[in-house]
């Protein structure tokens, strides 16, 4: 295999997966609280190829070699964590994050956090403790993740009661006539390190290997204040530019385009070269 189809192939991987992060952006453009992804790539592999000394002539102006590069790959992926425009819905469970910061939640058991915030109360389902215990209601959102509190556990409120939450995530019940209670507090930390984290599916972050909730949320972030606030009635859309992922996806295509052509001139010269030497 010569380097023009090793350079060729090598390019349209890489391009093939800038394609795919781009389509990931455009199917999420309408996904609360979604932030985009952007492909990082660099050379593969170059080198200088040194020309023979026949090159070398009087009134040449060009240095003597060239630069032989064998495709590019992709380096990382990164997610740019700016704020998404606000959409107002009135509900009073939906909360948008202004600031740099995310909802703690738990699905399958498992500590995950998230920018969506369309939240709602759902039967709680869970054996009561007591028989006695009155009927209550626990928090989810719309992919029926669990909302955690300061605490770390579960969000409830008592059956048909009033809720609402303030800017600070202070969950308000009223129940009856009476007078709206502070009852518990949305576990909302703020983000240090947002490199340590790794996008999951339903639009949740997790840990990547080897790093701890303190290195991406800094020390205590479950319990300390925020720096964020919360509007409540609202939802943050994603920071998708249509726009911009269109025009990439133009380029990314002709890229690719050009890259088969040359995988296929490759080819033809190969085999014309086989053909002679038969």
């Amino acid at each position: 295999m010569n380097n023009s189809m090793i350079s060729a192939k090598v390019s349209m991987t890489a391009i093939q997966q800038r394609l795919d992060v781009i389509a990931d952006n455009i199917a999420n453009v309408n996904t609360a609280g979604y932030k985009s992804k952007q492909a990082s790539f660099e050379d593969a592999l170059t080198r200088v190829q040194q020309q023979d000394d026949k090159y070398k002539q009087d009134g040449r102006s060009t240095p003597m070699g060239y630069n032989l590069g064998f495709g590019t790959r992709l380096v990382n992926l990164t997610r740019d964590m700016s704020q998404g425009s606000m959409k107002e819905t009135g509900n009073p469970t939906d909360l948008a994050i202004e600031g740099n910061a995310m909802f703690a939640v738990q699905a399958n058991g498992q500590k995950l956090w998230t920018r969506q915030g369309a939240f709602h109360f759902v039967p709680d389902m869970r054996p009561k403790v007591n028989p006695n215990d009155p009927d209550r209601m626990v928090l989810v959102n719309d992919a029926g993740h669990f909302a955690l509190n300061r605490q770390g556990e579960l969000i409830t409120a008592p059956m048909n009661s009033t809720v609402a939450f303030d800017d600070k995530g202070n969950l308000l019940i009223r129940q009856g006539g009476g007078n709206a209670v502070i009852t518990g507090q949305l576990q909302m930390v703020d983000i240090e390190r947002p490199e340590g984290l790794v996008q999951l599916a339903d639009n949740l972050f997790g840990l990547d290997a080897g790093v701890t909730e303190n290195d991406v949320f800094g020390a205590n972030a479950a319990t300390r204040v925020p720096q964020a606030s919360i509007r409540t009635g609202f939802l943050e859309q994603s920071n998708v530019d249509m726009t911009q992922e269109m025009a990439l996806l133009m380029q990314g295509q002709r890229i690719y385009q050009l890259a088969a052509r040359a995988l296929t001139s490759s080819d033809s010269m190969a085999g014309l070269a086989n053909n002679m030497r038969a």
